[in-house]
Formats: C-alpha cells, sequence, structure tokens
C-alpha cells in the first residue's frame, strides 16, 4: 500500500469504528452505477465538516486494491447491492488530498510539481519497469500505463478546490492547477485510463466566462445536490434514530442543527455537529467554532448594493431571493450581491430554496454565526438593536409600555432602509430584529393561524422556559388600542397551542406622519381572564 495509491483501508476502518458512525454507504450504490460510463466524472461539493473526507475514504476503501475490505463493509447497505462484490477492491486508486500537497514558503507551483513526482513514484513502484525515471507529467504517465499494463484508475481527490480557497491571488497556479485537471479528466486519453473520477470539494467546478473547465463532470452542489441529497449531511429519520439512542431531545436536535433543504430531501442536517453534540450531551455551535466568523464578516461586509438589507432581512427569520447563476466558483471573482449570497450557500452560511431561489438562516447555529459576525462587523445599528434586544424583552415582561415603544422606534429608525416599503410586514421585520434575542426563550411565528386569523407575531415558550406567550399584533396608522382588540375579538389565544398560564397581549401602532411607536400590554390569564373585557 502507498500513501496515494492503493493507501487501503484503515482510515475508513477507523470511522465505521467510532463511537457514532451512520451508514452512508449507499453512496458507493451510485458510483456504482456510473463506473465505466460517460457519467463516471463526479463532483460533489459540500461546507466543511459534512462528511465529505469520509466519502473519500470509503470509496477508496472499497474500490483500492492491496486490502481485503469485505468485512469492513459486510454489516452495511452497500453489501446487500447487487454489484457490491463485482467492484469490491477491483481497481488501482489514486486518492489525492490537495491540503496534503502545500508546504510552508512554497514558490508558485510547487505544489503541482510535488503531486505529479510523489505520485508517479508510487506508480513506478505498482508497476516497475514501464515509466522513465524521468517522467515528471501524470497524465502521461497514466496514459502509459493505460497504454503498455491496461491499467485503469479510480482517482479520488479530496479537497480539489483549495488551491482556488487558500491561493486566491496566485492565478498562475490556479490556471496550471486546471490543466492539469483537464489532462487527468477530460482529454482522450483520459477516457481509457479514468473508470471511475470523484472530487469533492467546498466549491463546485471553477468556471472560466460561462463554461466550467472541466464541463464534463456531473456536479452535485448545496444548489442542486440532486440524486444524492440524502448524502449531503443526516437525514431525519437518521438523527431520530440517534437522539432516540442516546436519549438527545429531538427538537433542540432540529432547531440547532437541521435547516437544509432539497427537492428530494426536506430536511437535512449537519452531520459534525449532530455526533458532538451527542459526543458532549450538550447542544452548542460546534460547526461554527470550527472556523472563526472572520470569513463570514468579511463576506457580508463587501460593498455590494442591497447587501447588507438581504443579510438584515435573512437575520431575523425573512428569505430573500437570489439568482446563483453568475457565480464563478471561486472566492475573489465577486460581482453582487448574489455572488456573494451564493458562496454563502456553499460554504453553508445559507441555505437555499431552489423552487422559490431564495436563500434563508437554516437554525440556530448559523443563526449564531451571523450574529457573531454582524456584531463584530461596523454594522453598529443592526448589532446595537441586538444588543438591546434583552433589555425590549424584559421592558415586555414588566408591561412598561413606553420602554418598548422607544425601544422598537429606535431600531426602526437605526435601520430605515428596512423600511424600503410602509406596511404592516415591513413592521413585523422591524418586531423581529428587535426581539432578536427571544429565541432563546421562545419559538416564533409570524403569521401564526390562529383564532379566527392570523396573528403577526406570536412568542411560544419553548418547553424549559418559564416566560409568557406574547402576542404582538402591528397596526399602521391606526392605534395599539386598536391592536389589543383585534388580538381579543379574533381570539387569536384560543388558536396558539400549548398556550398555558400567563400571555401578553402586545399591541404596537406605527404612526408615519410623527415617525413614533405607540404600544399597549395587557395581561391574559385563562385562570381569571385578566384584561377580558
Amino acid at each position: 500500500m502507498g500513501i496515494y495509491v492503493n493507501p487501503g483501508n484503515d482510515n475508513f476502518n477507523m470511522v465505521v469504528h467510532s463511537k457514532i458512525y451512520v451508514d452512508k454507504t449507499g453512496l458507493i450504490e451510485y458510483t456504482n452505477g456510473v463506473i465505466g460510463t460517460e457519467q463516471r466524472w463526479v463532483c460533489v461539493s459540500r461546507p466543511r465538516r459534512f462528511g465529505k473526507s469520509i466519502a473519500a475514504e470509503m470509496l477508496t476503501a472499497y474500490y483500492g486494491k492491496g486490502c481485503d475490505s469485505s468485512k469492513l463493509f459486510q454489516l452495511y447497505m452497500i453489501a446487500g447491492t447487487e454489484n457490491f462484490e463485482k467492484h469490491l477492491n477491483q481497481y488501482d486508486v489514486i486518492h489525492l488530498d490537495i491540503t496534503d500537497f502545500r508546504r510552508p514558503g512554497d514558490n508558485s507551483g510547487d505544489m503541482l510539481r510535488r503531486i505529479n513526482k510523489e505520485v508517479i513514484a508510487e506508480l513506478r513502484k505498482v508497476y516497475p519497469g514501464i515509466l522513465r525515471e524521468d517522467e515528471e507529467n501524470l497524465p502521461y504517465a497514466l496514459a502509459c500505463l493505460n497504454e503498455s499494463a491496461r491499467a485503469e484508475f479510480v482517482f479520488i481527490i479530496d479537497e480539489w478546490d483549495a488551491i482556488f480557497r487558500e491561493k486566491k491571488s496566485d492565478l498562475t497556479e490556479q490556471k496550471e492547477y486546471v490543466e492539469l485537471l483537464r489532462g487527468l479528466f477530460k482529454g482522450s486519453a483520459s477516457k481509457k485510463f479514468i473508470k471511475l473520477a470523484y472530487l469533492t470539494g467546498i466549491l463546485p467546478v471553477k468556471k472560466y466566462g460561462t463554461e466550467s473547465a472541466l464541463n464534463n463532470f456531473y456536479e452535485f452542489t448545496m444548489i442542486n445536490p440532486k440524486s444524492l441529497s440524502k448524502y449531503v449531511g443526516f437525514t431525519e429519520d437518521e438523527v431520530r434514530s440517534l437522539c432516540k439512542k442516546y436519549d438527545m431531545d429531538y427538537e433542540e436536535m432540529k432547531r440547532w442543527y437541521d435547516g437544509y433543504s432539497f427537492r428530494k430531501m426536506k430536511h437535512i442536517y449537519n452531520p459534525n455537529s449532530v455526533v458532538q453534540a451527542i459526543l458532549m450531551q450538550e447542544y452548542d455551535s460546534y460547526w461554527s467554532k470550527t472556523e472563526t466568523y472572520e470569513s463570514l464578516k468579511n463576506y457580508i461586509s463587501m460593498n455590494f448594493d442591497g447587501l447588507k438589507d438581504a443579510v438584515v432581512r435573512v437575520l431575523v427569520g425573512e428569505t430573500c431571493k437570489v439568482n446563483t447563476d453568475s457565480f464563478e466558483n471561486d472566492v475573489t471573482s465577486f460581482k453582487s450581491r448574489d455572488d456573494v449570497l451564493t458562496v454563502l450557500i456553499h460554504l453553508g452560511y445559507l441555505a437555499y430554496d431552489r423552487d422559490r431561489r431564495e436563500v434563508y438562516i437554516p437554525n440556530e447555529e448559523i443563526r449564531s454565526a451571523f450574529s457573531n459576525a454582524v456584531q463584530k462587523s461596523d454594522w453598529s445599528p443592526v448589532a446595537r438593536a441586538i444588543q438591546l434586544s434583552e433589555r425590549l424583552l424584559e421592558a415586555t415582561w414588566r408591561m412598561d409600555c413606553d420602554a418598548v415603544a422607544k425601544g422598537i422606534g429606535q431600531v426602526h429608525m437605526s435601520n430605515i432602509s428596512m423600511l424600503a416599503y410602509n406596511d404592516e410586514n415591513a413592521l413585523s421585520c422591524v418586531i423581529t430584529l428587535a426581539y432578536y434575542n427571544a429565541v432563546n426563550d421562545y419559538i416564533m411565528r409570524r403569521e401564526m393561524p390562529a383564532g379566527k386569523g392570523y396573528a403577526d407575531v406570536v412568542f411560544i415558550p419553548r418547553r424549559y422556559s418559564d416566560k409568557p406567550t406574547m402576542i404582538v399584533e402591528l397596526k399602521y396608522g391606526k392605534s395599539a388600542k386598536e391592536a389589543i382588540r383585534q388580538i381579543k375579538d379574533r381570539e387569536y389565544v384560543k388558536g396558539v397551542e400549548g398556550c398555558e398560564g400567563k400571555v401578553l397581549l402586545v399591541g404596537v401602532n406605527y404612526e408615519r406622519e410623527t415617525k413614533e411607536y405607540e404600544c399597549l400590554i395587557e395581561e391574559w390569564d385563562k385562570k381569571d381572564r385578566v384584561g377580558i373585557e
């Protein structure tokens, strides 16, 4: 076994013998279906810590010669498929993690020369006496081995896009790297010596102009993972099973780590965070702690028209339209706010609804990352609103109407661009930002069906919270008293499921002429019906 050529199954063996392993060997059934066909060029892009390297190790263990992986896979899904034994350990596998070829102090081109040199050196050991000693071109070496020994290869590249993310300004090396990939995967000779090519990284294949540099690849991305959507992360059934096995609260797991949704799979969870939460027996922002929020802060602070408004809207729980088509699949060629939003989809900071072409923040873990990034950026009005939201909550709980009206007004005036149009829907954005930290104690629902209509904003206490339910009705150019009357007349309280004990009715009115808010808060207790006329 070598380091790069047929490296064996030890790494995947450690994975499956970890405390928590979720069977994703169904991916092999897909690759078995395309191996040796025109669809054998596969590029899978996912965010960091979403299981990309584990999948690469799994495919290496399954296809690679020099080891026997029959027992390793025997207990898993793939073992029950028709072609399991047909392809098991039948191919020379070349497995490269591009990050392994970096060295401190490298000059431009050193990494690529190292890839060619080190892989060819191992190929000489597997196929002695065929390659010239001075051969330094990997695609040509593979073509020679195919011609002389009928050798065919399964090529697996992990972190294929590392050079575009980590050497952003070295355009020369980037182009040379793309040429290496073209030689490996797009030349006429490669059709003979490549049995399967599997690339995995964070970004899709780099575009030059309107076309991909490797347009023969079938891409499975965070924009559209197609038939491989259940391998992006953990599915709902998988997480339910883990929560039951390890006695974890499924609803909290869902709140923290769910939210990625695709046409073929509506609920996908961040796999690394789910595993960490189980191992630590505590919900926290594990994924966002693996990398500082500095990169997120840099992206959302870019000077593109509409970007800040878009970020504020997703921050308060709304969706935002985005055109993902213009993105060039790198981290430097940004031309618009849509390019920034698209890279955040690929990085996992935003989820994407392909049918609606909208982005949104998927879960509490990512919401926390955005909150940290905003508060450390130069977005002082938004950061100020987040910091003051706890005070606004406390003022609401103690029914201090003047303090609530003043606090909401401050958020509104500081973030006036959110009110590009003046209506109650826009006001609900202001309310959501003003009560940003309520998510710690509440489940917040906007336009919630309740009683004989739809309540504008409802704050439902979480199971562990002792805070009162809050029903907020918004008015524009009317009165807070009228808002309270509507809550009562339409019996919104009756429509709030699980509404127990203390309920606060909060009426808010915005007067356009004076640009002032008015607030009225009443208490409704189911037992003594305080506040009911």
